[in-house]
């Protein structure tokens, strides 16, 4: 994009008379029974939780050689460990031949620590759709989703263990923050998924990760440092990390606006994935309690700065929730919304069918009231998709799982 135009004044976001989950769809909490308590937002980890052991991908390559060294290693086995992690995929110590077999089970207790133990894995889409549910180093339980595609690979994330924007239609937020992950145990899942592409575990035969998204369970904004290192060392090149595109990387956020500002100045072109949901305060304020917080103008303005600054497209999720926000009007108000920032291709609306539970008055939008709110949205010319609806048998979004086991 370029020769970015000032935006004409935000339209501010009147009064209407996921986190996203995964990259396979939405999750809708259960109902509240009549009367409970909405949840409180919590911005910050609780206190006194342990903290994971310390693995390479929390480290640069120069901390790594620094920590080698420390044990009485040449700087160099840090090179060697990273290559075996990042590029060669290696979880087998034995495999690891070019390490001194003397002191081998040292170096690898000290840089590759076991983070995450797989509980179960779920196969949908033929076996192209794998969800993971692990269980991490104190018990506490996040899932990762693989999605292959015939063009490519793509892995949704989890960034924390439970989440605490208190979002009442996700199964997610509806169990609270646990606590922040680290940047190690991020990678992990990325990593964990590479092995199985690399190895064939998946049909269509060895292949790589393509594409990462940050929108599993946790709001990823909320653990900004550990997502940062996390983003880093996914785009930094080999041994250092695992020599992705940052193009392939998308962050989800829910709407810290101080954090997205934040994001913009990272210097990472990642694609920011703003959770909307709700076009006017009143509805927002109910379906994403940081709106409270910060306005929808508000949050707004912060998407189209970080698409002003990083010239990559914001995507708006939206996910189409019945009866609640996908009335005709709301369509038109989110044109109103985007295109007060002008039309110079800055943004574009990506759509998310909930995943329907019987019961619950969280359930997906009629089709005829989807293709209506396409309809709209395209007619002022935003530029519209609708989510690829994945894994529905396996309880695809973010934080389903979780929550039965749990």
């Amino acid at each position: 994009m370029s020769d970015l135009p000032s935006p004409s004044r935000p339209v501010p976001a009147p009064t209407a008379a996921d986190s996203a989950g995964s990259d396979a769809s939405a999750a809708p909490a259960p109902t509240p029974a009549p009367g409970a308590a909405a949840l409180p937002l919590v911005m910050e980890e609780p206190r006194g939780r342990r903290k994971p052991p310390r693995h390479l991908a929390d480290l640069t390559l120069d901390e790594r050689a620094e920590h080698v060294s420390g044990l009485g290693q040449p700087g160099f086995r840090a090179k060697q460990l990273s290559t075996h992690y990042f590029s060669r995929l290696v979880d087998d110590p034995e495999e690891m031949t070019d390490l001194p077999a003397a002191q081998r089970a040292e170096l690898v207790a000290a840089l590759l620590p076991p983070l995450m133990t797989p509980l179960r894995t779920m196969e949908a889409d033929r076996g192209t759709t794998r969800k993971t549910l692990w269980k991490l180093f104190d018990g506490a339980l996040v899932e990762s989703v693989l999605m292959r595609y015939p063009d490519r690979a793509t892995v949704c994330v989890s960034s924390q263990a439970g989440c605490g924007m208190a979002c009442p239609f996700c199964a997610t937020g509806q169990g609270g923050l646990q606590r922040n992950m680290s940047t190690a145990e991020i990678v992990e899942q990325v990593v964990a998924s590479a092995r199985s592409l690399d190895r064939g575990e998946v049909p269509g035969g060895p292949g790589r990760v393509s594409n990462v998204v940050f929108m599993g369970m946790g709001e990823p904004l909320a653990n900004f440092k550990a997502v940062i290192g996390a983003v880093r060392r996914l785009t930094d090149p080999a041994p250092s990390g695992l020599g992705m595109s940052a193009r392939g990387v998308t962050v989800s956020t829910v709407g810290l606006v101080p954090r997205i500002n934040q994001l913009a100045e990272e210097g990472i072109p990642v694609t920011l994935a703003l959770s909307l949901h709700a076009p006017d305060d009143e509805l927002r304020n109910e379906l994403v309690p940081i709106n409270t917080r910060f306005s929808v103008a508000e949050t707004v303005e912060a998407a189209w700065n970080y698409a002003r600054t990083t010239k990559r497209r914001v995507s708006i999720e939206y996910a189409m929730m019945r009866g609640i926000n996908d009335q005709a009007e709301r369509a038109d108000l989110l044109a109103d919304v985007l295109l007060s920032y002008g039309d110079w291709g800055w943004v574009h609306v990506n759509l998310i069918p909930l995943n329907p539970t019987p019961g619950s008055k969280w359930t997906a939008s009629d089709p005829r009231d989807e293709r209506e709110f396409v309809r709209r949205l395209e007619a002022k010319g935003i530029p519209t998709t609708v989510r690829d609806t994945r894994g529905r048998e396996i309880d695809g979004a973010c934080g389903q799982l979780a929550a039965t086991e749990g």
